[in-house]
């Protein structure tokens, strides 16, 4: 060992200077934004202008695309219905070092993007996430409902307590993504639920996680947002559930087992107690019962145990895929 050859560790300025032109894309989901999506553009090739901006359209029936393809954009289509839809696309067909995914409502800032980017170079970041700032006290206090928030609030809480607390804000539209996030990203949601999936996807393999707060501004006249608050709600909700069963079903299906057990115990101890007094089992019914739900206590326990198994082959197979790139690796492309 004493004869080998000395291994070079790079300093942090000399991470960033070989980190100085990576590849960026921009990629912008879109559903009938044509009032906003030239501008959104544009103001993102001033902020990033080595960045590539590819807009998808998703079935939109005015100018969206005309628009966008004017400001100078790359327009694809998308018919699959949702912006998870969309997403899964844009990250099956788009090669880049990093990945920055706006909406085209115009209501996030292009320039924050640089400093977006400067975080994950400096910190090698996988997931830079925009937290939205509250306009509640603004002038604009439409553009960040107190609907909007509160669930928003509720549902990160759901997910920070049951994956870990290390996001804010987990619906945010804005957010920058490396290589190796998207490339090992399964990508199963349909809907506006794609941002949970994301965010879960990072707390659970543990991935370096960022924050930068920036202005969230309303919609300007004539533009509708496409979320709808208790539908979408509801299926971010049903979403968190789904990923529980899938990344945490030792714990779910445990409660359950405890839950049957507890309920068992609780039912069975008094004619236990009565058949050892007198020998005889008056409430056949009840024992019946409490027989069965410890028997079910016991396949819920034996169906958490073997799912675990299965979970943890699922996220052995995503690690691997995440760790398949370096950190700027650009896959050739």
């Amino acid at each position: 060992m004493g004869h080998g050859a000395a291994i070079h560790r790079p300093s942090g300025a000399q991470v960033l200077s070989m980190a100085a032109a990576p590849s960026v894309a921009v990629l912008i989901p879109c559903y009938n934004e044509a009032l906003t999506i030239a501008d959104v553009v544009t103001r993102f090739k001033a902020a990033l202008p080595q960045a590539s901006i590819l807009v998808y359209d998703n079935n939109s029936t005015d100018a969206t695309a005309a628009q966008a393809r004017g400001a100078g954009a790359s327009v694809f289509n998308e018919t699959m219905q949702g912006k998870g839809n969309v997403v899964r696309r844009m990250f099956r067909d788009v090669e880049a070092d990093f990945y920055i995914l706006v909406d085209g409502d115009g209501t996030y800032d292009p320039g924050m993007a640089p400093a977006m980017l400067q975080l994950a170079l400096a910190e090698r970041i996988d997931l830079v996430n925009c937290v939205r700032a509250s306009t509640a006290a603004g002038d604009q206090p439409e553009a960040y409902r107190r609907g909007h928030q509160f669930g928003n609030r509720l549902l990160t809480s759901m997910v920070t307590v049951i994956f870990g607390n290390r996001l804010t804000d987990m619906l945010s539209g804005y957010k920058l993504l490396s290589r190796r996030f998207v490339k090992s990203f399964p990508a199963l949601s349909g809907g506006f639920d794609i941002e949970t999936e994301l965010s879960v996807h990072a707390l659970e393999l543990s991935l370096p996680i960022g924050h930068l707060t920036g202005d969230y501004k309303g919609r300007p006249e004539g533009s509708a947002s496409k979320l709808n608050t208790y539908r979408d709600g509801l299926r971010i909700l049903w979403l968190i559930v789904v990923l529980v069963k899938h990344e945490r079903p030792l714990q779910l299906f445990g409660a359950m087992a405890f839950a049957m057990l507890a309920a068992a115990l609780v039912l069975g101890t008094p004619v236990v107690t009565h058949y050892l007094a007198t020998g005889l089992v008056p409430r056949l019914p009840t024992a019946v019962l409490a027989t069965g739900l410890i028997l079910m206590a016991a396949l819920s326990s034996a169906t958490g145990l073997i799912l675990d198994t299965v979970t943890r082959g699922r996220r052995e197979a995503r690690m691997l895929a995440y760790l398949q790139y370096d950190f700027r690796d650009s896959g050739g492309a």
